[in-house]
């Protein structure tokens, strides 16, 4: 059946951020004794809040963090951005697709609203979502439970039977599964875990350009 409601994940399938967060975050990992790189990082805590990260960090490293770590790591983050942040090639015409067919859109993020307003905007497609941002920040649960999603469902006003998700990660794939939709997940780059990604349940396409031709049944 065709999505009454398509949720998208914000970063690395609307913005392209995720190669330039998780290079960042590798050098604070490193920098505390245990080195990594940014793919490692990248297929390790994609998708989680950095609230989740923070404690697998610690069981990695041994060591305790600040409370404040995820602010850190948030406000290193931002000055990564100041120097602009892309969209990902093709979702504006997939907006552009999604709006000529009246198909409702939002976005259902671990992230928390400064940061996706600061990377929607830097992209321009801020504009486009006002008013349609979920974030894990306002859950009792990150992914992978499914509580962003439902959030995001639930304030549409659809069933989570009539959505389906964009994703890009395992957790958020997780997520999505549990909140009883159905989920793509964009794996056009390298680091995702293809294998992963379809044995959770997602359908997988590196074409950004395809995802709606995938989405709605042949006329």
């Amino acid at each position: 059946m065709d999505p009454k409601l398509v949720i998208f994940d914000c970063d690395g399938v609307l913005v392209d951020t995720e190669r330039m967060v998780n290079a960042s975050l590798a050098e604070m990992v490193t920098e505390l004794g245990y080195p990594i790189a940014g793919p490692e990082c990248q297929q390790r805590f994609m998708g989680r809040t950095l609230e989740n990260v923070k404690e697998m960090v610690e069981a990695l490293t041994g060591r305790t963090l600040p409370n404040d770590w995820p602010d850190q790591v948030r406000k290193r983050d931002l000055e990564v951005f100041a120097a602009g942040v892309p969209a990902i090639t093709g979702i504006a015409d997939v907006l552009d697709e999604l709006d000529r067919r009246n198909v409702p859109y939002c976005v259902g993020s671990s992230g928390k609203y400064a940061k996706m307003r600061t990377t929607l905007g830097s992209s321009g497609l801020l504009p486009r979502l006002q008013g349609k941002l979920f974030s894990a920040e306002d859950c009792a649960n990150g992914k992978p439970a499914p509580d962003v999603f439902l959030l995001a469902a639930k304030s549409m006003g659809y069933r989570p039977e009539d959505c389906t998700v964009i994703e890009d990660s395992l957790p958020g794939v997780q997520a999505a599964r549990s909140a009883g939709m159905a989920v793509y997940a964009y794996v056009e780059d390298p680091a995702c875990d293809r294998e992963a990604l379809a044995d959770a349940g997602a359908y997988l396409f590196d074409n950004m350009a395809a995802l709606p031709g995938l989405l709605f049944s042949k006329p």
